[in-house]
């Protein structure tokens, strides 16, 4: 039911389940996974994957070992096989007549408050154009310091900008278990977890993949990080031909169900900015639109206060000067002055240039 009810699902696949351990790119389980998107598509899902691989096919390529690869030479070899990756689902993902698209991410485009929402607005319009984003760290640029070192904490974080309501994590094994299962031939596997610290007490599963990053504590962080974030995430078995159905069929797979509601978690991020960078007054007619869960636009704002940028957090005031709502704005102070009691249509003639219609999303915004 969780898959069936989830509007927006991140699907996080790794570089085993493209490659395998004779350096053999898996076109049969990609064609059933491409089959699988097909489906989700056809019931209105909106689907983001997140692919390893780049290093993993840059290295078959150049006939290289992953093991020995210093990180400048890793990052040219990801720029190598970044083409490889695209151009493997490009070539699969045409057949069945779905549209994809690129997105390399590093790790402060998810941390900084401006850059994730201009991602999440990326994502988006996406959507609207029928095209499935396909992310990746940007492993060509990004250093030690700056990575996630693993999709699966970077999955969590697309997860939680996009407000998806499902993460799937297909890995080389079931899901959680009690042990080892690869050592440990009594171990259970842990159908659902409700209760994160009580239920992954004591459990931890070391074990990397040959061209993986990642093993199932990266796993159960990315756990961590849904859980706050109102989503849902499983962790299934992607060896299977048509790994989404598996799910849907056979449900052999751990559950973590988040009891946070998205909404609550979005309020908590936004609420929990540090001090407003400033504060827009409103008159009452935008007073009132925003009561019935509108944007805030540009014709309702009667002045600025303070200095600000895109993406910054700001006091929404009403004449009285009482506070009635927090949000992100999605225009600079400047930008704001400018524009200020205009209407949306004259934003683009005002400024010179194309941008958003509303001020203040009512995604990005929490009525006090």
């Amino acid at each position: 039911m969780l898959l069936k009810n989830s509007k927006i699902i991140v699907i996080k696949i790794g570089s085993s389940l493209l490659v395998d351990k004779n350096r053999e790119i898996r076109n049969r389980w990609l064609s059933s996974f491409a089959q699988d998107i097909k489906k989700l598509k056809s019931n209105n899902k909106k689907v983001i994957i997140v692919s390893s691989g780049a290093i993993a096919l840059g290295c078959k390529k150049m006939n290289y070992d992953k093991a020995n690869l210093k990180l400048d030479k890793s990052q040219a070899i990801a720029s190598i096989g970044q083409i490889e990756l695209m151009n493997l689902f490009s070539q699969t993902f045409s057949k069945y007549k779905i549209n994809i698209s690129q997105i390399l991410l590093t790790l402060e485009d998810t941390e900084e408050r401006r850059r994730s929402i201009n991602a999440k607005r990326t994502f988006e319009n996406l959507f609207q154009l029928d095209y499935i984003p396909v992310v990746n760290e940007n492993d060509t640029i990004a250093t030690t310091e700056i990575k996630y070192g693993d999709n699966d904490r970077l999955a969590s974080r697309v997860a939680q900008i996009t407000n998806a309501d499902l993460l799937i994590l297909l890995s080389d094994v079931d899901g959680l278990f009690t042990k080892n299962p690869k050592i440990f031939k009594d171990a259970k596997l842990i159908k659902k977890i409700t209760n994160f610290n009580r239920d992954i007490k004591n459990i931890y599963i070391k074990g990397k993949t040959e061209f993986g990053s990642g093993g199932m504590d990266t796993k159960i962080e990315a756990a961590k990080i849904c859980n706050l974030a109102g989503s849902n995430m499983v962790i299934a078995n992607g060896l299977h031909l048509n790994p989404i159905d598996q799910i849907d069929k056979k449900n052999n797979c751990t559950w973590f169900v988040s009891k946070v509601t998205k909404l609550d978690a979005r309020k908590k991020w936004i609420i929990s900015s540090i001090s407003p960078k400033g504060k827009l007054i409103i008159d009452d007619g935008a007073k009132k639109a925003l009561k019935n869960g509108k944007s805030l636009l540009a014709a309702g704002i009667k002045k600025v206060l303070g200095n600000f940028k895109k993406g910054d957090h700001v006091k929404v005031l009403d004449k009285k000067g009482k506070e009635f709502a927090r949000g992100l704005s999605s225009f600079s102070s400047d930008e704001i002055n400018k524009i200020l009691g205009c209407h949306s249509n004259e934003i683009k003639k005002i400024l010179g240039y194309i941008s958003k219609s509303e001020v203040v999303h009512k995604d990005d915004m929490v009525k006090i």
